[in-house]
């Protein structure tokens, strides 16, 4: 006999074998409240903690139920979603659909059956309970949380939705989970007493990190037109790109080689940068202010709080907040960023006036300028905007008692360094008409001259001020400026450097043009570091100051900035139409590749399909969401470049067909041409094909339109006549 014909056996045996008329009412509620007896647990045990507490002045039973409590909570979240999880991966059909003959006693979904929920939860939560209790209580107390989850496991099976096999795999997978995150506050708590910033820190990232996993596998966003496009680069390796250098499409190829084409594969690089830049963030503040704190118990490094609360910002202000799901160029910028920030003040603190030089090898003296190359470097080949790196080091060193480093070779250095590693993407310009110059040119509107634009400043100083929140905008400058008055020294002057020149420069350059609201987004990370440290950097800090007024200011930021966070991953809960709701772009992608697969599957037994747009958007996400990830094409109606101009075009793709199907092959190249929005099919398409079929598909969000898609289905390609762009 096999395990599933003895797992039957067993489903029949409990299904069956135990009906009986009392049990059919009470199993089907048990099975759907039975959770609550738990809570029955803690109640009865906050009622002893009350009596101890007026009898003997102690807490300790209530500091046990509360841990108690919250690691129930957070054993059933992250346990219900591993259970999850591992359904979509087993797909076991329920018994309820698999069998026939089953007592169904409630509502048969059409979920997977491997593991139970159900059952998972319900251990998860006892061994937590239980765990965090068992010194309170005798082991014959202990027992009720086993036995209230044990009777809602074979509820399950009675009520004909789980085979005994779910209930055994839910069991241990609670069990498990609850005993590693009980293991993992027993980690933390031990680390909050020796370094309470780096346990605060680590746990706010484990959690953000893990909701954001969630939200990346379950969420509402579908792949951004530009996360499509660079995953659209990576499956082209090459020394650079049109718009922007190779750095995004080397890691997204990273992280699809790990994890396949998916939106996981994409994202999770963002989940990781935005982590580590934390962790770099973290660890500059404690450099800058670490010898002022002190070193901690146990002789552990010298940290302060106010590293933890820049590093946590850093994830949850909302300018920087989507780069932690979203995997776009700003994602790895703003590490690369960070850790050149580290490795600068490294290198500059370090450095002493000639004559007073420590002992040391040229060789080790230059090494971090090297580093500092290297880190600048790399965050080029990300964004080009690194760029003003250079000038606020520049700037820096001029203004502060380190000017005497401009007369050494140490910045030379490391600039050299840094062009070494850019290199890849001149050698390729060289090759392609230096496209990104004009393309840069273009995008900073350096043909339009001087024009003066006050709706793009009001527009771009509007955009910063709610991305960053109203309050803590405010608050960042008078950080910068406040420190250098109470504190002086190279830190708050290194802080203004990395800052003001680049927000003044692009709130100016708004008056000429449109200024994306992200392009200065690097310019806030040391406001961050001011504002950190004046109001948590330590018992002189403005927020411990004692004064009213400005600890309802500082609680009112802070709860702004993580009331916007929150919303911002539910924009529907706001009721905003599509036209009002940035994250609209991310939706309604996935549909369109549907409907686009099920044409192209359809088309593609009557011989080749060229899937193609007028935008590269459209084509980027064509190329993702339809089945089997085909090639796409952009073609050139009259916009401007983009990288599908610098690839092979519709017409060598036919060629290509045809030679590979040999002179004998009569079948035709047929295509689909998909726009958003559009009422007839170009011309440029129609005297490409013998005749073109339209068919429209609308995305809809509640009563609002979110897009509208014209399909094309268009017979025989003939040959499409290629335009050159007009304007990069």
């Amino acid at each position: 006999m096999d395990l599933l014909t003895l797992d039957t056996l067993l489903f029949f045996a409990v299904n069956h074998g135990t009906s009986h008329p009392l049990l059919d009412s009470i199993m089907p509620v048990l099975t759907g409240r039975g959770v609550l007896l738990l809570f029955l647990y803690p109640l009865a045990l906050s009622w002893k903690g009350y009596k101890e507490k007026r009898v003997q002045g102690t807490t300790l039973l209530f500091d046990a139920v509360f841990w108690a409590l919250l690691m129930a909570f957070l054993s059933f979240l992250m346990t219900d979603w591993i259970s999850n999880e591992m359904k979509n991966i087993f797909l076991r059909a329920r018994p309820c659909k698999a069998l026939q003959g089953v007592n169904v006693l409630v509502g048969c979904t059409s979920s997977g059956s491997m593991p139970s929920n159900h059952a998972s939860g319900a251990f998860a939560m006892a061994f937590a309970l239980f765990y965090c209790t068992r010194k309170h209580v005798s082991w014959k107390a202990g027992v009720y949380p086993f036995v209230v989850a044990a009777l809602i496991s074979y509820s399950r099976v009675y009520v004909g939705v789980h085979y005994p096999s779910d209930i055994l795999a839910g069991g241990m997978v609670g069990a498990v989970v609850s005993l590693v995150m009980v293991a993992l506050l027993h980690r933390v708590r031990t680390v909050y007493r020796i370094r309470p910033a780096s346990a605060v820190l680590f746990t706010g990232l484990a959690a953000l990190s893990l909701f954001r996993i969630y939200y990346i596998l379950h969420g509402p966003l579908d792949l951004s037109p530009d996360e499509a496009h660079y995953w659209e680069w990576s499956r082209r390796l090459d020394l650079s790109y049109y718009s922007k250098g190779p750095m995004i499409s080397y890691l997204i190829f990273l992280g699809t080689s790990l994890f396949g084409d998916t939106v996981f594969g994409i994202r999770i690089m963002a989940v990781l940068f935005s982590v580590a830049s934390s962790l770099l963030l973290f660890r500059l503040v404690n450099i800058l202010y670490g010898n002022v704190a002190g070193s901690t118990a146990n002789g552990a490094p010298p940290e302060t709080y106010a590293g933890c609360i820049a590093a946590l910002l850093l994830q949850v202000v909302p300018l920087f907040a989507p780069f932690g799901v979203v995997f776009s160029i700003d994602s790895p910028f703003i590490f690369f960023w960070v850790l050149s920030l580290l490795l600068f003040w490294v290198a500059v603190k370090e450095e002493s006036r000639p004559g007073t030089e420590k002992n040391g090898s040229g060789a080790s003296l230059y090494l971090p300028w090297v580093l500092l190359g290297i880190s600048v470097g790399l965050g080029l080949l990300t964004k080009y905007t690194m760029v003003f790196f250079y000038v606020s080091a520049f700037l820096f060193l001029l203004i502060s008692e380190k000017r005497f480093l401009l007369k050494t070779g140490k910045p030379y250095t490391a600039l050299l360094v840094s062009l070494l590693v850019f290199s890849p993407v001149i050698i390729w310009n060289m090759h392609h008409d230096w496209v990104t110059i004009k393309h840069t040119a273009g995008q900073a509107h350096v043909a339009a001259g001087f024009v003066f634009s006050p709706r793009s400043f009001f527009e771009f100083l509007g955009s910063q001020v709610g991305v960053v929140t109203p309050f803590l905008f405010l608050l960042l400058f008078y950080s910068l400026f406040a420190l250098r008055s109470r504190e002086g020294g190279p830190v708050p002057t290194f802080l203004l450097s990395f800052s003001l020149p680049i927000l003044f420069f692009f709130l100016i350059k708004s008056i000429q043009g449109k200024v994306q609201v992200n392009w200065a987004i690097t310019g806030y990370i040391t406001g961050l570091i001011a504002f950190s440290r004046l109001y948590f950097g330590g018992n002189t800090a403005v927020g411990k100051d004692g004064r009213r007024g400005r600890k309802i200011l500082l609680f009112s930021t802070l709860s702004l900035v993580f009331l916007v966070f929150s919303v911002s991953h539910y924009p529907s809960l706001l009721q905003m139409p599509p036209k009002k709701d940035p994250s609209s772009r991310l939706r309604g992608w996935k549909e369109l590749g549907r409907e686009a697969t099920r044409m192209h599957t359809a088309l593609s037994q009557k011989g080749h399909v060229l899937l193609f747009s007028d935008s590269y958007q459209v084509a980027s996400e064509l190329a993702f969401y339809v089945e089997g990830h085909p090639r796409t094409f952009s073609l050139n109606l009259g916009r401007r470049m983009n990288q599908y101009d610098l690839w092979p075009d519709m017409n060598a793709e036919a060629q290509n067909i045809r030679r590979r199907a040999g002179s004998s092959s009569t079948g035709m190249i047929n295509g689909i041409f998909v726009t958003i929005s559009r009422k007839e099919v170009p011309r440029e398409v129609a005297r490409a094909f013998d005749s073109c079929e339209k068919k429209t598909v609308t995305v809809t969000e509640r009563e609002y339109l979110l897009r509208e898609y014209s399909l094309f289905i268009c017979y025989n390609f003939k040959g499409l006549e290629r335009e050159e762009p007009a304007t990069f």
